[in-house]
């Protein structure tokens, strides 16, 4: 059978991988003149290939249709992308927040084993090849593929077809979008397309630059609807103030959960939304009264405004003395007991207002795309045209950081170069 597979992303190496093994003539076309551009730049450019946490875990960490992804993880699970990359020669390791990584720290070499894979099977793989349509027939009320056609005109054949070019995010990696318009000339619905898993920008401008680049670890998050007084996410671990706002992993896996919430942008808009950071999660407001109180102890002839370098870095300090509400010029040992817990509930409840999201191409990923309604589950087949396939994050499903995402490309990938017609 000849397949053809548009996309040379991680869904689209693995579709090509897997079709080929089941003894097909495949084809892959790229657009761009490199396989794998937004593979390279994940993880820092480290690549954080899987999670180590049982595939019924991805679908929880998995806010958008997860559950559509249970036929695709028990075809390729987490156990089965590192079996696949040891078998390339490539060992792996497993980080905080149990997440995979190449031993070597080095992305390029989980793309090498997908392109030795298939040199290996001698798969034909076709640079700078933009696809313009996907070609039907109609035979007895049945629609089937019968092939593509590309910008330069050139029509290729086939019997099968894995769409597979991505989302929005990172365009300059190749996906821009442009599978969504090939999938809607063919009767395809696309969901509403946002970012997700992307940075913040807040309302405070001020405060955005005066904390620019400081990184906070081991903190606690809430993102809280204001309005209703109702926690929308919660989190614990990094978190970073940049420009324009606020990233870092937690913060990014709270945009996935907060692009779905209704009305969302009418309530940024109304600065409804907000984040609660606790500064020092693994003390009670209790304890943390008495480390102050401790601190205050040793420096008490001092002025307010020189007594918390023990407790916070250095860019913070200022702004927890201002929103203290304390004269900065009073002594240590005048600070009343009122005073000192007033602090005590700034640091457990720092408030930030969130004003938006960061654009769509700044975005790690994109929520929103094929509509899962029309796509065979347990195939990744359209229930619209036979033998048209799709794989990776064209479908409309999402995941948090941590690796997640990228098995929903191999996964659906894998899966949509399974079975023959």
């Amino acid at each position: 059978m000849k397949v053809i597979v548009i996309g040379g992303g991680p869904a689209g190496m693995m579709a090509a991988i897997c079709a080929s093994q089941n003894g097909n003539s495949v084809i892959l076309l790229e657009k761009t003149k490199n396989l794998g551009k937004k593979l390279l730049i994940t993880g820092k450019g480290r690549c954080n290939i899987t999670s180590s946490l049982d595939m019924e875990e991805f679908i929880k960490n998995t806010p958008g249709n997860g559950r559509f992804l249970y036929s695709c993880y028990q075809n390729f699970t987490n156990q089965d992308i590192i079996k696949f990359l040891k078998e390339q020669g490539l060992e792996v390791k497993e980080e905080r927040g149990n997440r995979i990584f190449p031993v070597t720290d080095k992305s390029l070499d989980v793309l090498s084993c997908f392109t030795k894979k298939m040199k290996e099977l001698k798969i034909d793989i076709r640079y700078n090849m933009c696809v313009k349509e996907i070609k039907v027939s109609t035979n007895e009320g049945e629609k089937n593929v019968v092939g593509i056609v590309t910008e330069d005109n050139e029509e290729l054949e086939a019997n099968k077809i894995i769409l597979a070019t991505g989302g929005k995010s990172y365009p300059l990696t190749g996906s821009n979008g442009d599978g969504y318009q090939i999938a809607q000339k063919l009767g395809h619905n696309i969901t509403n397309i946002k970012p997700s898993l992307v940075p913040f920008e807040i309302h405070d401008n001020k405060l955005a630059k005066r904390l620019q680049g400081l990184s906070l670890r081991n903190v606690g998050i809430k993102m809280v609807d204001k309005e209703k007084n109702k926690i929308i996410y919660q989190d614990f671990g990094e978190m970073l103030f940049t420009h324009y706002g606020i990233s870092g992993p937690t913060i990014l896996s709270s945009s996935a959960h907060l692009v779905r919430y209704k009305k969302i942008d009418e309530k940024l808009k109304n600065k409804n939304i907000v984040l609660k950071i606790d500064l020092k999660p693994a003390l009670s407001e209790e304890k943390l009264d008495e480390r102050i109180l401790r601190d205050f102890q040793e420096v008490r002839n001092k002025l307010f405004r020189n007594s918390l370098d023990k407790l916070l870095p250095q860019k913070l300090i200022p702004i927890v003395l201002e929103k203290s509400g304390i004269d900065l010029d009073k002594q240590v040992n005048e600070i009343t007991k009122n005073e000192r817990r007033s602090i005590v509930s700034l640091l457990k409840d720092f408030e930030v207002s969130i004003k938006c999201f960061r654009p769509i191409e700044e975005a790690i990923i994109t929520s929103g795309g094929i509509k899962i309604k029309e796509i065979n589950p347990k195939t990744m087949e359209s229930k619209l045209i036979n033998g048209l396939y799709f794989a990776g994050e064209i479908i409309d499903v999402d995941s948090y950081t941590g690796g997640f995402n990228l098995q929903i490309a191999y996964s659906t990938g894998y899966t949509a170069g399974l079975l023959e017609r």
